[in-house]
């Protein structure tokens, strides 16, 4: 037996896994002092009335033999995807088709399982910083061209087409995680533009759309003739606070066609063969989230976590930081005072004022001498955490 010598070439653990680690550590030697996370991108606020509704009742079907469901269909049940359909691209005006649309346990494991589907030899772009699943699941798969598009304070953290190289697979997140950035129209016009050009495929990450407040595109198909080169992911994660519940959905258009083949009977053939489904339960939770009480309740939500990030932004500005993000995004950007590096911060940070972020190096070599914050804490100890930041770093000290 031989192992997967890829693995040996990541980083011995995961970004969020090592941040964990050390919080704990710390908490185990200081256990009379409360450490505020503001480190992962987890929700903090429970499920919506309508959607723990939905479940109630699926969890009571579940238990009568005459409305008892096994297996899920591959692909998700009709009355989810159309609720998708309609809700997520028809009200868009965008042609979807159900088929088209492929439910999942969230868009972490369609982000990494996608390349399944691509030959190892496709030279990829990715983002620095970004989320780190992109790179590590092209190096478990053994790719090795990457493409690094650096996205700074100089080019407003936007990702610039590349010049000397032809990528075959681009990823691309906005809003972004980490940096909080959205694209506009014009900026994503030309990135579909460039694939189609030279025969490229974006794999877009929207899993933060729902934080949108402008008029920047809430999904890639917006935009005209990305239905021939871009996948899109999409989450209840952030949305509808599905991180514990588990589900997403990806769009693999029909019009993808590379080498003569479409993609979308590929990705349909690797579904069916690896991924049982999503619990039926869970999708009558999905299903709730487009009702019209699920809307309103989710929104109410989203509005909570954009305020707790506007008070990040704004008190931390105020202070004499350099923050960004915020506006369109969960996540506040700021970068490190004095000089420090983004590990020395997240260290001083949490032995000073017990507060956690997410050191921006994690996300890659741009995300040096920045610090990643969130908004999906509680109100109050947000305002807290901010507070003692404030007390340590602020500007009068």
């Amino acid at each position: 037996m031989k192992i997967n010598e890829n693995f040996l070439k990541l980083e011995s653990s995961y970004l969020f896994s090592t941040v964990a680690k050390k919080q704990k550590e710390y908490q185990e030697k200081h256990p009379d002092k409360e450490v505020i996370r503001l480190s992962i991108g987890d929700v903090t606020k429970p499920l919506v009335p309508a959607v723990i509704s939905a479940m109630h009742k699926a969890v009571d079907e579940m238990a009568d033999e005459s409305t008892f469901r096994g297996y899920p269909p591959e692909h998700g049940y009709d009355f989810i995807l159309n609720a998708i359909q309609k809700n997520d691209y028809a009200n868009l005006g965008i042609d979807i088709k159900t088929d088209e649309i492929f439910l999942s346990d969230g868009a972490k494991s369609d982000c990494g399982n996608i390349g399944d589907i691509f030959s190892v030899d496709n030279k990829v772009a990715i983002c620095d910083p970004v989320y780190p699943v992109y790179l590590d699941t092209n190096v478990m798969n053994g790719r090795t061209d990457i493409i690094y598009l650096p996205c700074t304070a100089e080019n407003g953290f936007m990702p610039q087409i590349p010049k000397d190289e032809i990528p075959d697979v681009i990823y691309l997140c906005f809003p972004n995680n980490p940096t909080g950035v959205t694209v506009s129209r014009k900026q994503l016009k030309e990135w579909v533009d460039f694939a189609l050009k030279n025969n490229s495929l974006i794999l877009y990450d929207a899993a933060y759309k729902a934080f949108i407040v402008d008029d920047s595109p809430k999904s890639i198909y917006e935009i005209d003739g990305a239905k021939k080169c871009a996948i899109e992911f999409c989450s209840f994660s952030k949305t509808a606070g599905f991180t514990g519940v588990r589900c997403g959905y990806t769009v693999v258009p029909k019009e993808l066609v590379f080498n003569g083949q479409s993609l979308n009977p590929f990705w349909a053939r690797r579904q069916a063969t690896k991924f049982n489904g999503v619990s039926y339960i869970t999708q009558r939770a999905a299903e709730a989230v487009y009702s019209e009480d699920g809307k309103k309740q989710t929104e109410d939500v989203i509005k909570y976590y954009q305020r707790n990030a506007k008070v990040i932004y704004d008190t931390l500005t105020n202070e004499g930081f350099k923050c960004f993000g915020a506006v369109n995004s969960p996540y506040v950007w700021m970068q490190t005072p004095n000089g420090m590096s983004s590990w020395e911060f997240f260290d001083d940070l949490l032995d000073n004022c017990q507060v956690v972020g997410t050191p921006g190096s994690g996300f890659g070599k741009s995300g040096e001498g920045y610090l990643r914050l969130t908004a999906f804490g509680n109100y109050e100890k947000t305002v807290e955490a901010v507070e003692r930041i404030k007390s340590v770093y602020g500007k009068d000290k």
